[in-house]
């Protein structure tokens, strides 16, 4: 990360949506820091310290691997040695959802559903989504179209998405029923997951010989990537 801190031109950063996003949405917040600018550079490092070739991201972080991309280039340019793959990006079929409220899905902005929620978490959260604004009564005929509740429909439940639009535009079904409908289907898609968890979490001595294996088998590809950092750069 240092390394590649000490090659990245500024502007690079400045430049990147996801920092000018934050800067915007996040006003109440002092992100006039270093780390918060020099992100995109610790997640390229996190990425090219293990020479990854193709890199599960959604399409928000595409402009942060091209980021990366450039940064390889850079590198094999100022220090004349090829070491590290140019990354590719693997989108899912759906490669972008949005937070509850329609604003991209962050932490920071607390509009996600974590996979460990409860039940009345999640419907909870999902109460509180944004649907269409022109709606106002329930007769009023929908527009699933800019509806966010109807976007997670059409991921979560793709062989009834058309049956829940037609209902939508036809005043068939109101808001109401259609989020916690919507909060049924979460709940169900997640309990496999929840399931899964709470039986490895019971088991502790399974996690931390996880853990140590995969810190183990990590530290040998880290070490050699690191090495022949150090020789082309001459330390």
């Amino acid at each position: 990360n240092l390394i590649f801190s000490i090659i990245t031109p500024l502007g690079w950063l400045q430049r990147c949506p996801t920092y000018k996003e934050q800067i915007s949405e996040l006003k109440e917040k002092d992100l006039s820091t270093h780390g918060f600018l020099g992100y995109p550079v610790l997640q390229a490092a996190d990425i090219l310290l293990y020479k990854a070739e193709r890199v599960p991201v959604g399409e928000d972080q595409l402009p942060h691997l091209e980021l990366t991309r450039e940064l390889v280039r850079r590198f094999h340019y100022l220090f004349g040695k090829n070491i590290f793959p140019e990354p590719e990006a693997l989108l899912t079929k759906s490669s972008k959802l949005l937070g509850l409220d329609g604003r991209k899905m962050s932490k920071s902005y607390s509009n996600s559903i974590a996979l460990a929620d409860k039940s009345d978490v999640i419907k909870e959260k999902v109460r509180g989504m944004f649907t269409d604004p022109q709606r106002i009564k329930r007769q009023d005929p929908g527009r699933p179209e800019v509806c966010n509740v109807y976007k997670y429909y059409e991921l979560f439940s793709p062989d009834k998405v058309a049956d829940i639009g037609r209902e939508c535009r036809e005043a068939k079904i109101g808001c109401v029923r259609d989020k916690e409908r919507l909060a049924e289907l979460l709940i169900n898609y997640l309990k496999p997951f929840q399931k899964k968890r709470e039986a490895i979490d019971f088991d502790v001595s399974y996690l931390k010989k996880l853990l140590k294996e995969g810190a183990k088998k990590a530290k040998q590809v880290a070490q050699k990537t690191i090495s022949e950092v150090r020789e082309a750069i001459g330390l």
